[in-house]
């Protein structure tokens, strides 16, 4: 792989000749805003734990140190996830998408393989050092990491298949999942408790939710070689489509509060945030607008957002309080 930069028309020269930690700066501002991604794996990271803990009936928390080297080794896995992404993506970018970083000269795959390959030493030294255990559910992660690189060696299939290509890339989330979960069970030696399946599975629907909250967009701003929801299906049913998994998630989210014996409040917490999330969409339908179609992208967050709070960060945050 060559070494060399890319230039395009969107390529800009400042940027371009800056130190590297200046242009990793801006990378990660665009690619992936470390502060915000940070936040949002810590406090799933912090729900899962927390879930696995309250299941159990287990007073307080994992000891912040083995916390700290859970969140950095989440937040760097779903780094990892972003820098294969501009590898596999690196063709349909430079053809469709020049105005990314890499196409245009920001940063070179080269560069992004060293960091990659850094994050994943610092990984594993942390992880062998003070928590050797968790070393197992990491590797099978990162088997599966590859894979994805790779489109299961199935690439062409999977572009001809979104269904397929989506279903099985979002199963990294709750991977990760059960690595942030087993900072409790695998670490306190017992069994991980049945109810982490129900939170698994959230997370694997919230995964998807966010996928096709994202891709909802007006004709107007639909571009060739970007593949959203509202191209494919077309705008009702891909509004529809994004419900039912929002409804679905739902599901199973109070059957995981069932689990972890939640009560009342719970559920209509659960409840009420559904409604609140399912608003832009109908908004969408009747409205048809820019504004209303971002406003599912943002829904699809704070549905993400919420979910974790409720059946883990929350229930947690009031037991330690009290």
């Amino acid at each position: 792989m060559s070494q060399t930069r890319n230039q395009n028309k969107f390529s800009k020269p400042q940027e371009n000749n800056a130190s590297l930690l200046s242009r990793l700066y801006i990378y990660q501002k665009e690619r992936f805003p470390i502060l915000g991604h940070g936040l949002l794996v810590a406090a799933f990271s912090f729900s899962a734990v927390s879930y696995s803990r309250i299941y159990r009936h287990t007073n307080g928390f994992i000891t912040l140190k083995i916390f700290g080297i859970g969140v950095f080794t989440t937040v760097s896995l779903f780094m990892l996830v972003r820098i294969f992404d501009e590898f596999k993506d690196a063709d349909d970018d430079a053809k469709y998408r020049q105005e990314l970083a890499v196409p245009r000269g920001l940063v070179s795959l080269q560069e992004l393989r060293i960091i990659g390959m850094i994050l994943v030493v610092f990984q594993v030294a942390l992880n062998l050092i003070f928590i050797p255990k968790m070393l197992v559910i990491y590797f099978l992660i990162i088997a599966y990491l590859l894979l994805m690189g790779k489109e299961f060696f199935i690439s062409n299939w999977l572009k001809r298949n979104q269904f397929w290509y989506v279903a099985s890339h979002m199963f990294i989330i709750p991977f990760v999942d059960v690595y942030a979960s087993g900072l409790d069970w695998l670490l306190g030696n017992v069994a991980a408790p049945a109810g982490l399946l129900f939170f698994f599975a959230v997370s694997y629907m919230n995964g998807i939710v966010l996928e096709i909250g994202r891709k909802i967009r007006i004709p107007e701003k639909e571009s060739e070689g970007f593949l959203t929801y509202t191209s494919l299906l077309g705008t009702k049913r891909a509004v529809y489509l994004w419900l039912v998994v929002l409804l679905a998630t739902l599901l199973l989210s109070v059957t995981a509060s069932i689990f972890a014996g939640y009560g009342m409040i719970v559920f209509a917490v659960l409840s009420g945030v559904f409604l609140f999330c399912a608003t832009p969409a109908i908004l969408f339908l009747t409205s048809g607008t820019e504004k209303s179609s971002k406003m599912i992208e943002y829904a699809s967050a704070l549905w993400t957002i919420s979910m974790y709070l409720t059946l883990g960060a929350g229930p947690m945050i009031s037991s330690l309080l009290s």
